[in-house]
């Protein structure tokens, strides 16, 4: 992919389970790699409200999301109408990566795409 992947970082403001120490990491680490990037309080939240900032990311290009479980992402994109290409899309998963390793997928230049297929989301 040529494009330089877009970067996305959920907060978890509300549901609150992404462990601190590794959101509030990844979070400083984003601030001080002087990268361009967009922080949510929610995504959970702005998949709800069907906010057009998440069509505007899936259509985007390809893009590196900082939040949760893959499958998780993937289906709230799609109930706000806005499904991710699975092709150009990587979920770093703060639920589960140590620190280090999720700011390595995220500072990479290129995109692993990791959004399970088979269960289509229309």
């Amino acid at each position: 992919m040529s494009a330089t992947p877009r970067i996305l970082y959920c907060h978890c403001q509300y549901a609150q389970v992404l462990p601190k120490e590794v959101k509030e990491g990844v979070l400083q680490k984003l601030c001080e790699a002087d990268l361009p990037f967009e922080a949510v309080a929610d995504l959970c939240e702005l998949s709800a409200r069907r906010d057009p900032l998440l069509k505007e990311i899936a259509t985007g290009g390809p893009v590196k999301i900082a939040a949760c479980f893959p499958r998780a992402v993937k289906w709230l994109f799609s109930a706000a109408g806005a499904p991710l290409d699975a092709s150009s899309t990587e979920i770093c998963n703060l639920r589960v990566q140590p620190l280090e390793a999720a700011c390595d997928a995220l500072f990479a230049s290129t995109v692993t795409p990791n959004l399970p297929t088979g269960k289509p989301t229309a």
